[in-house]
């Protein structure tokens, strides 16, 4: 499946699940799902990084690299349920994206379904830009890098670049938590991303993501075990426009993304 195809399925059907699959051969192995998985991940990270290296790498090639990556999931039997999209397609300019964050998995596979609508940019740890080969690949989607030490840096870094960006007709994509977690605290999740919808008279899109298909790991974080047992699900709200100073607005994506999980089976805190 090209990437063409692939948002035209978006467009049209508002949704996306993925195929039957059949079964990964050697599946019963004791983490064979997971060598698979990250064979066939570096596997796509150096052809992005190859793109990037011959300055080809444009949101065309940042979606199909990020398609490989969902189909890659599915490879090793992965299940993908993408559902909300129909006011995304009905609706046109810059969006600011609010998701809970769950795993790595998330920044890899957004992109292709968050491009079929706008260009898009994210807000991401500073320290992503140094891992090797990844790296150079998202210093090339032009992202808003917070250090997450310094709070009031972060919001002036994420006030000014993102709201220039949006100016310039891109829709901007965060996770405002303090970190990954496979359980969603609310007491941790700030309203940064509101803060900068109203600074640019744009509305906000929550996204509720289940994606601990790929876990976070006890000695590399973003490189956890798989588990194809495990269905992906990702859900897209309707645009919201900020309400007076945007705790309301705050308190709807909140819901939205908790109610969500919660029907998921996730373990929700403080709601």
């Amino acid at each position: 499946m090209k990437i063409e195809h692939f948002w035209h399925i978006l467009k049209t059907e508002f949704e996306y699940k993925s195929p039957r699959t059949h079964r990964l051969p050697g599946a019963d192995l004791p983490g064979w799902p997971t060598i698979i998985y990250y064979l066939k991940l570096f596997r796509v990270i150096l052809s992005d990084n190859l793109n990037v290296r011959m300055n080809i790498y444009d949101n065309i090639a940042w979606a199909n690299g990020s398609l490989d990556v969902l189909k890659l999931v599915e490879s090793v039997g992965g299940k993908l349920h993408v559902s909300g999209l129909k006011a995304l397609v009905d609706y046109r300019g810059p969006l600011v994206y609010i998701a809970n964050h769950m795993s790595f998995l998330d920044t890899l596979v957004l992109p292709c379904l968050l491009l079929t609508f706008n260009k898009v940019t994210f807000v991401i740890k500073e320290g992503l830009l140094k891992y090797p080969f990844l790296g150079s690949i998202i210093r090339a989607t032009d992202p808003i890098a917070v250090t997450r030490k310094s709070p009031r840096e972060d919001l002036k870094m994420v006030l000014s670049k993102g709201h220039a960006l949006i100016s310039q007709g891109y829709s901007v994509a965060m996770f405002p938590q303090a970190t990954r977690s496979a359980n969603f605290d609310t007491s941790t999740f700030n309203s940064l991303g509101v803060k900068l919808a109203k600074k640019s008279g744009v509305p906000v899109v929550p996204i509720a993501l289940k994606t601990d298909f790929q876990g976070n790991g006890k000695i590399l974080k973003d490189m956890g075990a798989v588990d194809p047992q495990k269905s992906i699900y990702l859900k897209f709200g309707e645009p919201i426009a900020v309400e007076g100073g945007g705790q309301k607005t705050h308190q709807k994506i909140v819901r939205f993304i908790s109610d969500n999980l919660r029907e998921w089976g996730v373990d929700v805190k403080g709601l």
